[in-house]
């Protein structure tokens, strides 16, 4: 029982969609210690985006990721093995996650959004999607929390609250990790990224390898993400984002 807490625990937190079926709605928690938009968050944010790309990461009109992830809740935890799929096309996006406990589906047409799961941010308010949404018409760029200002970073916060602390790396500008949080059924639910490797792409610089914990106050799990293949700008058919009616 305590792995498929486990489990469970990967998907309500992995997800990170906005889902059109019944459950527990997400929201957006309360920044508490933002300040302003400045110069100098706002320029390390734009310095970050042409690390990863520049213009070809703001002109990014797919992603396509496959790989493969290991779960766990601790060092007493055996390791659950998973694959995952994401294709992402402008606001529309389809994930899945394969395993031998609760497999997931979830699919955003743009407009809908359809899953198995529990209703939580959109996939695209959160993490480094973010990322190419700077200097975008609603979403703010704020310095750090006063609780990570030793760090060198900044926030991005979405018109709808949500928001993401993203660290960066002094030397490259890259992003070396990001924090985010959000409100589930009255409980913050936290997680945080650690990038340990990346991979150019027709220009973009996309993670590969990556360390994730998620926290739900009295359950923590971790996941390490191996993205095997990474394809950007490929075509993809409008009837792999459809709902079914």
């Amino acid at each position: 029982m305590k792995i498929f807490s486990v489990f469970a625990l990967l998907i309500l937190l992995l997800s990170i969609n906005s889902f059109a079926q019944k459950g527990p709605a997400a929201k957006a928690v309360p920044e508490k210690t933002v300040t302003a938009v400045e110069s100098t968050p706002l320029e390390l944010a734009k310095a970050a985006v042409v690390a990863h790309g520049g213009d070809k990461l703001k002109n990014l009109k797919s992603l396509l990721l496959r790989g493969s992830v290991e779960v766990n809740g601790g060092s007493s935890m055996m390791t659950i093995p998973a694959t995952f799929m994401l294709a992402i096309s402008g606001d529309k996006y389809v994930f899945e996650l394969n395993n031998p406990i609760q497999p997931l589906k979830q699919i955003s047409d743009g407009k809908d959004t359809s899953s198995s799961g529990y209703q939580l941010p959109p996939m695209t308010s959160l993490g480094f999607p973010l990322l190419m949404r700077v200097g975008q018409t609603g979403y703010v760029v704020a310095s750090l929390p006063e609780a990570t200002k030793n760090k060198k970073g900044f926030r991005i916060t979405t018109a709808e609250g949500f928001y993401t602390d993203f660290f960066v790396d002094e030397k490259t500008r890259q992003i070396k990790g990001y924090e985010s949080a959000y409100d589930v059924d009255g409980r913050t639910a936290t997680t945080s990224v650690e990038i340990d490797e990346f991979q150019t792409v027709e220009g973009v610089i996309v993670p590969k390898r990556y360390s994730q914990r998620f926290d739900l106050g009295q359950i923590t799990a971790y996941a390490n993400f191996k993205t095997k293949d990474i394809l950007v700008n490929s075509q993809i058919e409008d009837s792999v984002f459809a709902i079914s009616k």
